[in-house]
């Protein structure tokens, strides 16, 4: 579907309480995708700039195969729950310069772990029609227990009787990350593709990746 900026916040919020009925969020979505690509955001101290960044890593040895960069302002306000707005144009620019389509996106944030269950995951998924996940570093809604000390322990992420992520240690020892749907992918699936992007590390390298690029990119158009 085409991407269109809301006028304001309350189209924003509009905008999020018709699309979520459209996201897929039974999948399963790829179990051996060739190719995944971590999508971040970096912004300047002023607030009035960012960077958006992808890469694509091989999911066999995690070497990146492609990446690309968009550089420019922030598309929305600073408004929590909302950020998806601010960051969706330069992330889909950025898309639109790579050579190779991933078959799967992982986003630094959160996709059905959203207040109103439609996070900067399910959107871009919703867009870009690829099966995309949320991997974040805090949580955005929800109560949990802390899962076991040993990787791959995993709790469930809770909002009420709704279960919306994953609370999963990717780590011996290592704060977990939380782990939601975008679109086109099962919960399982997801906890299971973030494994096997955290061979070393707590997060994904995907993640990892894009964060390096996006940071080196909006340092160079400083300079």
């Amino acid at each position: 579907m085409r991407y269109v900026p809301p006028a304001d916040v309350a189209e924003a919020l509009r905008v999020q309480e018709e699309l979520r009925s459209r996201v897929d969020l039974v999948g399963p979505g790829p179990t051996a995708p060739a190719t995944v690509a971590g999508l971040d955001v970096a912004y300047a101290e002023s607030g009035d700039r960012l960077a958006a960044a992808v890469t694509v890593l091989d999911a066999a040895t995690l070497a990146v195969v492609d990446e690309a960069v968009s550089v420019g302002r922030p598309a929305f306000g600073y408004v929590p729950g909302l950020f998806a707005f601010r960051e969706l144009p330069a992330l889909l620019a950025a898309l639109d310069r790579l050579a190779v389509r991933p078959d799967l996106l992982v986003c630094d944030g959160h996709g059905l772990a959203h207040p109103r269950r439609f996070g900067l995951a399910c959107h871009l998924g919703l867009v870009t029609g690829l099966p995309t996940i949320g991997v974040g570093k805090t949580p955005l809604v929800g109560a949990w227990t802390e899962p076991g000390p040993r990787r791959g322990d995993w709790s469930p992420l809770r909002e009420g009787d709704e279960v919306v992520g994953r609370v999963l240690r990717t780590r011996d020892g290592v704060r977990p990350v939380f782990v939601s749907v975008g679109h086109r992918m099962s919960l399982d699936n997801a906890a299971d593709r973030v494994l096997a992007l955290t061979p070393r590390y707590r997060l994904p390298e995907t993640t990892r990746t894009a964060d390096r690029l996006c940071r080196r990119a909006l340092a160079g158009a400083a300079a």
